[in-house]
């Protein structure tokens, strides 16, 4: 017998706010977040059936919204595809996913939850949007697309160096942006 049971009459209210802002901090996009949240739960109808259990609902939304938005990189650029898209960062004890540390669990749901969700996500694309150009670019590739140095390197035509030095300021120009807007 599954461990877990599905509910799509449900997954609006639980899942919705949680998937936008996981995807919008991935696309920077927010139609292009809803089309591709959208079209995750038609999906996800369309493949009920094959949904075992095995997995909790908000795991597998999750893993076909990944590749939904793996897919919408392929379209644009075979090369964007073939990351997975996480924002991930280092911590004192080790790998963490920073902006999922940071959305309130849609389990724990209220109000305040919501509203700080969705903050989170107009923060973030609000920063993204005042980097200049190359440093928003430099950021996406490094650190949400997870590109290797030396594919934006040549992408950019720019050196690993210089990269530094623009990913720096960059992560920098977030933190703040995002300690003043948002935290």
């Amino acid at each position: 017998m599954p461990d877990h049971q599905i509910n799509p009459n449900k997954w609006i209210d639980l899942y919705s706010d949680y998937l936008f802002n996981y995807t919008i901090s991935r696309v920077s996009d927010r139609d292009m977040a809803q089309d591709l949240v959208q079209d995750t739960f038609l999906a996800a109808l369309k493949a009920m059936k094959n949904f075992k259990g095995e997995a909790s609902e908000r795991t597998w939304l999750i893993s076909i919204l990944k590749r939904k938005i793996i897919d919408h990189y392929r379209k644009i650029n075979s090369n964007k595809g073939k990351a997975e898209v996480r924002m991930h960062y280092k911590d004192a004890d080790g790998d963490g996913d920073w902006l999922e540390e940071r959305v309130a669990d849609p389990f724990d749901k209220t109000a305040e939850d919501a509203l700080e969700n969705s903050e989170l996500g107009d923060a973030i694309h609000n920063c993204l949007s005042k980097l200049p150009k190359k440093q928003a670019d430099v950021f996406k590739m490094k650190t949400i697309l997870n590109y290797e140095t030396e594919t934006i390197c040549n992408e950019l035509n720019i050196t690993a160096s210089n990269l530094w030095v623009i990913i720096h300021r960059a992560r920098t120009a977030m933190a703040d942006c995002l300690k003043e807007n948002w935290l």
